[in-house]
């Protein structure tokens, strides 16, 4: 059940600039510790430290903020009050004492979630990839609605050729039942294609057939506890990870309120084929118990992603891929019974 809006007072919001990236405190000065790509080129996306022209880098020194010195005794967000999506004038350099220093133009975001969320997906990818040797694709859903299925989409269909695949639904907000994405994981082998030039390709094209398991969490709910149910009714493959939150239940279609308020009551329950509630208020529990340590995986250590890299690359070893020989080319010119050609 949710309730919101109405009339209420709207309190004056500053829309303090953000510059995507971290920061660390050295020789009285703040120091790029690191810098958040993003991707320019994709609306919401803009990583302001990485705009043509910036070239400001992991251990710049950010001297002053609009002509004002900026120390590590200062708060560098104070400096950037009302400053979204405008223009902002730094002093960087390489030297805290300032020497060979710089002036650029920047603007801030005013969010740095997108940035910080794509860095996260990104580096598990690459992880993935170099611990695999290439072999095994990550796909992150962190929704069941437009944006899981954006991410899903982008992921999935640009890792088809790998030979297994790790689907990553932790912290899953939910949404629709994806049984789109159930649909898309458990496509078979049905032949193989062979033309006069290049290797030979599957059919289905778009797919992985080779091993997959599952990322799950106590944060992953209602849509999110449907995708790991459905993936384990389906028998695709295991689940690692943490009990789901256990909150599958629809909401939708309640009108708004005369004051501009809204209020949603649960509207539609989800029962499996046995005749029971078989998630809510339940969950859907992991094949593979892991706890995702907080210190750990502040520091870049994912014991569950390494537990599923485990799982999946060992099932790999277990049951390596098919190899289906391509047969020989037919011979249709040889000679029949009377000797015709």
């Amino acid at each position: 059940m949710f309730v919101g809006g109405g009339e209420k007072p709207e309190p004056k919001k500053l829309k303090g600039g953000l510059l995507g990236a971290d920061y660390s405190l050295e020789n009285s000065r703040y120091r790029i510790a690191k810098v958040f790509d993003g991707e320019n080129w994709n609306p919401g996306m803009q990583a302001p430290l990485t705009q043509p022209g910036v070239n400001i880098k992991t251990g710049d020194y950010i001297l002053a903020v609009n002509g004002r010195d900026l120390h590590s005794s200062d708060n560098i967000y104070a400096f950037f009050e009302e400053t979204a999506g405008k223009q902002v004038v730094l002093k960087v350099g390489a030297n805290a004492d300032g020497k060979d220093s710089r002036e650029v133009t920047v603007v801030p975001v005013e969010s740095e979630e997108g940035l910080r969320h794509l860095d996260w997906i990104e580096s598990n990818r690459r992880h993935v990839d170099q611990v695999t040797g290439g072999r095994v694709a990550y796909v992150h859903v962190p929704n069941t609605a437009g944006g899981g299925y954006t991410s899903f989409n982008r992921y999935f269909f640009s890792q088809v050729g790998k030979d297994a695949a790790i689907i990553d639904e932790r912290f899953n907000e939910g949404g629709q039942l994806a049984d789109y994405i159930i649909d898309y994981l458990r496509r078979p082998l049905m032949s193989k294609v062979v033309t006069r030039e290049g290797h030979d390709w599957s059919s289905p094209s778009e797919a992985i057939y080779g091993p997959k398991v599952m990322l799950i969490n106590e944060m992953s709910g209602s849509g999110g506890d449907a995708l790991p149910w459905y993936f384990r009714k389906a028998g695709i493959g295991q689940l690692i990870g943490k009990k789901t939150w256990g909150g599958l239940v629809g909401i939708g279609g309640y009108p708004e309120l005369i004051d501009g308020g809204h209020v949603t009551a649960p509207r539609a329950a989800i029962y499996g084929l046995n005749g029971e509630w078989e998630v809510e208020n339940r969950g859907i529990p992991p094949d593979v118990e892991v706890d995702l340590d907080p210190a750990a995986f502040r520091q870049g250590r994912d014991a569950q992603l390494d537990r599923a890299i485990e799982v999946v690359m060992q099932q790999l070893k277990d049951h390596p891929p098919q190899q289906h020989p391509r047969p020989p080319y037919p011979n249709y010119h040889e000679h029949d019974d009377l000797g015709a050609k």
